[in-house]
């Protein structure tokens, strides 16, 4: 079928005098289902309707968004595949360089606070023509919310961007919906009661839960800090689209109005979206650019779920698609998959089967409704959840028999509390002995279990177990794979002695992790609240959150105090928490490879 057009000629040469839709992207255009806007120009062009795909417009000129004209019914916009202050700044706010979402991973390509942006253009171009305004920066913005790179809240993006409607979360049911109504002749102001989606109205709904409103909330005080993390936990209790209520909150003379989340799109209907005819590459026309980055990751991948019920404070998939897990048939990935094999680039190697959660095949019980006062994993695993990889590793197994396949790998993140507490051996057996290339990334984020409470992990003996294990597998099948586990720096509840306590255990262990995390806060997440606030939303008990930059780098030298160049922060780090007596112990002279000593010594 080709693909779908982004440019005036490619219009003409398709037969196209107007456009039904026109999406608006910050990422480059490639179409392969990992990317939103594939998936959602393609949902749109199977419901019958022609869309047009301005990808990367030049922001600074309204011409760049009338290329195409004026589409019939309206315009999607969507920051990409990643939220434009991430993608263009470092957790120090330092600009970025590099963008793996744009052609020959050229930064620049999209403004700060893309959607807002876009919205705006379109506006000045058109006027009041529809817009629908979905993807993670739209989503994770659609109450008001703490921004990070401004140190302060901002209103829902809603009334910055003027735009019509927020899709949030996973937006293909929505999206049809709107697509239909529109082309039914209705007007965007009275589509008010789709599920999946937010919009602005000037009165509050009878049945409907008002949180406090952005007038309290963004007051920087006490009291206005008790309130946003008020309303954080009301927003996320609601995340639920089978019990969930409508939430409002008051802007001035208007309500933001969010309806309940969609239910989720799984089974056949989830087989159906990924058998769209996607191109599985980046538009030929970056090819002189040396293409698009972020095509290496997932070429040769397969996404097989959705949603996750691993409830992790930090992440802001639980606001976004949820802690309802629906996976595809078995027959739909192995399709792709021998999609993947006649690629013209593969060599034999399919790199992730997964996911958000890549061990994830069916939510974690048989509870219709979501537990709005515990998680499933942490700091123990429920005993409702149901632990099973057997349709994961049936699957798994199958795709290691097609014709040209040698290797499946799984590099998406395993969670390794579910993985041990499997009581048949029989996944993490062949998971080590057949799905690993090298090394196994995990994410135990912290030894401390208080630290882990307010992340929302179970505790460190739970890692620690998997990792007896690990180690105890790969001598029984005489390999030699090692562990990458994650770290976060910083987190909320995290104090210069916990900081002390991990780099003594990343010591104990001989691991010299290359790459530390510090505390990203992002809108959306609950531990996002918890830096703002100084309160755990969830009991509204103070936390302790290190906001100092000198502070910050203490912790972050510390988990990399094998590195030379942090020796005079890390002594500086242990002076100040009173424990120079552990300088000699954590600044011993470093000698040999990293990589080897990232190993499990024999």
């Amino acid at each position: 079928m080709g693909f779908l057009p982004i440019t005036v000629q490619e219009m003409q040469e398709q037969n196209i005098e107007q456009f039904d839709f026109i999406y608006v992207s910050g990422d480059a255009y490639v179409d392969h289902p990992s990317f939103g806007t594939a998936i959602i120009t393609r949902v749109i062009q199977a419901a019958g309707y022609t869309v047009g795909i301005l990808a990367q417009p030049d922001w600074h000129k309204t011409e760049s968004f009338q290329i195409f004209g004026a589409p019939k019914y309206g315009f999607f916009v969507s920051s990409g595949s990643i939220d434009s202050m991430v993608s263009h700044y470092t957790v120090a706010k330092k600009r970025r360089s590099r963008d793996a979402y744009s052609p020959g991973g050229e930064g620049g390509k999209r403004p700060d606070r893309a959607v807002i942006v876009y919205c705006n253009k379109i506006r000045e171009a058109y006027g009041k023509i529809p817009i629908i305004i979905g993807g993670l920066e739209a989503s994770l913005r659609r109450f008001a919310h703490y921004d990070y790179w401004q140190d302060t809240v901002r209103r829902s993006i809603l009334l910055d961007s003027s735009a019509d409607m927020i899709s949030y979360g996973m937006g293909e049911r929505q999206t049809r919906e709107i697509c239909d109504r529109l082309a039914a002749g209705e007007p965007i102001s009275s589509m008010t009661d789709i599920a999946g989606t937010c919009v602005l109205v000037s009165e509050k709904p009878l049945d409907c839960l008002e949180c406090p409103s952005y007038e309290r909330v963004s007051v920087p005080d006490a009291v206005g800090k008790r309130a946003y993390a008020e309303a954080t936990r009301m927003q996320y209790e609601q995340q639920d689209a089978f019990a969930g209520k409508t939430i409002v909150q008051r802007h001035g003379t208007r309500y933001v109005k969010q309806n309940p989340p969609a239910e989720p799109v799984g089974g056949a209907e989830l087989d159906a979206v990924y058998a769209l005819p996607y191109m599985r590459t980046y538009h030929p026309s970056y090819e002189a650019a040396g293409g698009v980055p972020a095509i290496q990751e997932v070429e040769h991948s397969i996404t097989h779920n959705r949603g996750c019920f691993g409830g992790c404070n930090f992440c802001a998939i639980a606001f976004h698609q949820g802690r309802y897990v629906t996976s595809r048939s078995e027959k739909s990935v192995l399709d792709e998959a021998v999609k993947i094999t006649q690629g013209k680039n593969f060599k034999g190697y399919i790199h992730d089967v997964g996911g958000p959660t890549a061990n994830f095949r069916r939510s974690a019980c048989d509870k219709k409704s979501l537990c709005t006062n515990r998680k499933c994993l942490a700091p123990r695993i429920c005993p409702a959840v149901k632990v099973d990889h057997s349709e994961y590793l049936q699957m798994l197994r199958k795709l290691r028999q097609l014709p040209r396949v040698k290797k499946v790998f799984i590099r998406s993140g395993i969670r390794y509390d579910y993985l041990i507490a499997d009581k048949d051996p029989t996944f993490f057996e062949e998971l080590v002995r057949y799905h690993i290339s090298g090394q196994l990334k995990v994410a135990p984020e912290h030894c401390s279990d208080r630290v882990l409470d307010y992340m929302g992990k179970p505790h460190f003996d739970v890692y620690q177990k998997f990792y007896q294990r690990f180690f105890e597998l790969n001598k029984k099948f005489g390999m030699n794979q090692y562990l990458v586990p994650y770290m976060i720096s910083s987190h909320p509840g995290s104090t210069l002695e916990d900081a002390i306590e991990l780099a003594l255990y990343l010591r104990k262990i001989g691991y010299h992790p290359e790459q530390v995390q510090d505390f990203y806060p992002t809108p959306g997440t609950i531990s996002t609240a918890m830096f703002y606030t100084e309160l755990d939303p969830m009991t509204l008990k103070p936390v302790f959150v290190v906001k100092n930059p000198r502070e910050k780098a203490y912790q972050r030298a510390l988990l990399q105090c094998f590195n030379p160049k942090n020796h005079a922060l890390v002594k500086e780090a242990l002076i100040h928490a009173g424990r120079p007596d552990l300088i000699r112990v954590l600044l011993p002279s470093i000698r040999g490879n990293t990589t080897a000593r990232n190993r499990k010594k024999k």
